[in-house]
């Protein structure tokens, strides 16, 4: 009989394990320690909680802790890792993939350049490698495993050799031409470095050895220019990184991925262009989240009421016509709205005899987001109010017809009061959801209308569609930035969820 949750047991413990070794090889190849070392954690925890029939509490928390772990301050340590860098476009790469491609691009051909023939192999992703270039000396057959290290001999036993080309190395997989072709940029990246020069890729099955005018010196972190002998020094311009001579010139326009520190906080409280416009957006985008809360809420709960009197017929036709609004997807509707409010040709115009331009002045704009974050918003509130309604016994409002209330004052003396018990911690978080609503805007309004002195603030942006905006315009995406303003805005939303949190705590003592 209990063969069945044994076997279940077994499985599950297993597909841990087998999930714990088939991503070791890549996460080792690719240096990702920390994830390496994460799922054997994970693994090893699964095993040691479920392999026996001790530690009972742990069977239970343990699925809820990883899941937690996982998704949620995994990714929040990732963020706040990642906004102490200038990562983005231009600084994508590291350190040593820069130097590569510096050095690569000064690499030439000449005509008696030695010849090879090209085979690809890889220790992982067919397409993110590592990758090692196979190599056959077309003058005199010699073999050869090269990367960005160095070129090392091979004898004929270590490789198979069908046709002139290597097919075949023990721990590598051999990559086909579309995969070579599929993976070109980051071959193109790879130079060999040799005695005489260095190695590159011709196409997708030959190699040249050509001449380099660049060399790296690994000790005094320098690249030298042999044709010149200009040396080229790290030195920081901006939030970047390059190489750069004495005389201010850079050897190359390509930076990597560095830590900056504070810098990208820095720049969100000290940048002219951020703080102009900051605590506009932020009395807006608190105004936005508390009207979108509240206006759900009443509209909501007072059709929960409403529907919740048993002596009204077809209550099951109005409700399940009440929450049509919850079922369509979010964007769909946003984009609907959005053509309702047009000017030209939009529906509230043409059946409201109105010729006005709502997304050109901001008010209008903002009443528009409001409204249609109203329609979207009151079904959820609705769904919640009904299922609360149905915990309050009907006894305290008979008592309450008894003493002479009305239905007003019944509403709220005893069924508010009792309702808030249950929906409040929900408002926080539809509160903290609208804070961060950056679909609603978005979609519906772009930020707009934008004033003529500022392109970058809009009439109707909050903080997280404006700061998106600056971190991924016309300047690229800045990563790196944008993570830094995400861990603000969590800040920010987690101060407001506590201080809502500690003043609902007066609700309890309803009860």
């Amino acid at each position: 009989m209990r063969l069945g949750p044994t076997l279940l047991k077994v499985l599950a413990l297993g597909v841990a394990l087998g999930t714990a070794i088939a991503l070791s090889p890549a996460l080792a190849a690719d240096g990702h320690w920390a994830f390496l070392v994460a799922a054997w954690a994970i693994a090893a925890a699964l095993v040691a909680t479920y392999a026996t029939r001790r530690a009972v509490p742990a069977k239970y928390l343990a699925p809820g802790v990883i899941v937690l772990t996982l998704f949620l301050i995994v990714p929040i340590v990732l963020t706040a890792k990642t906004s102490l860098t200038n990562y983005g476009d231009g600084t994508r790469s590291s350190k040593q993939t820069a130097i590569s491609n510096i050095v690569a691009s000064s690499v030439t051909q000449t005509p008696d350049s030695p010849r090879y023939t090209l085979s690809v192999g890889t220790t992982g992703s067919p397409t993110d490698g590592p990758f090692t270039f196979f190599l056959v000396d077309q003058a005199d057959g010699s073999l050869g495993a090269g990367t960005s290290a160095g070129l090392t001999k091979l004898d004929p036993g270590d490789v198979t050799v069908t046709g002139g080309r290597i097919t075949a190395a023990d721990g590598y997989t051999m990559l086909t031409p579309m995969q070579v072709n599929r993976a070109g940029k980051a071959l193109d990246a790879i130079t060999v470095p040799t005695e005489h020069g260095a190695i590159r890729r011709l196409g997708i099955s030959a190699a040249y050895e050509g001449t380099t005018t660049l060399s790296y010196d690994k000790t005094a972190d320098t690249i030298t220019d042999a044709s010149t002998g200009t040396v080229y020094r790290v030195a920081r311009q901006g939030d970047r990184d390059y190489f750069v001579s004495d005389a201010g010139k850079r050897v190359s326009d390509q930076s990597w991925t560095s830590d900056v520190g504070l810098a990208n906080y820095h720049r969100i409280f000290t940048d002219p262009l951020i703080r102009a416009s900051f605590l506009k957006i932020f009395v807006w985008t608190v105004a936005f989240a508390a009207f979108s809360v509240l206006g759900t809420f009443i509209v909501g709960m007072l059709l929960a009421v409403a529907l919740n009197d048993r002596r009204l017929r077809g209550q099951r036709a109005y409700r399940l016509l009440l929450i049509v609004p919850y079922a369509i997807p979010g964007f769909i509707s946003l984009l609907v709205w959005s053509s309702f409010f047009n000017k030209d040709f939009g529906l509230i115009n043409h059946l409201t005899g109105l010729h006005l331009d709502w997304f050109g002045h901001v008010w209008s704009a903002r009443l528009a987001v409001l409204l249609t974050n109203l329609w979207m918003g009151f079904p959820y509130m609705f769904l919640v109010c009904t299922g609360a309604l149905q915990s309050i016994p009907e006894d305290l409002k008979e008592a309450a017809s008894l003493d002479g209330a009305n239905g007003a004052q019944q509403l709220r003396r005893i069924t508010l009061p009792l309702l808030l018990v249950s929906v409040a911690p929900l408002l926080v978080s539809s509160f903290a959801f609208n804070f961060n609503n950056f679909n609603a805007i978005q979609l519906l309004t772009r930020g707009g209308p934008f004033p003529a002195d500022n392109p970058h603030a809009g009439g109707t942006d909050i903080l997280i569609s404006y700061t998106i905006r600056l971190a991924f315009g016309a300047n690229g995406q800045q990563i790196g930035f944008a993570s830094a303003v995400s861990v603000v805005l969590f800040v920010i939303t987690g101060v407001l969820a506590a201080i809502q949190f500690r003043a609902t705590r007066s609700l309890e003592e309803v009860h």
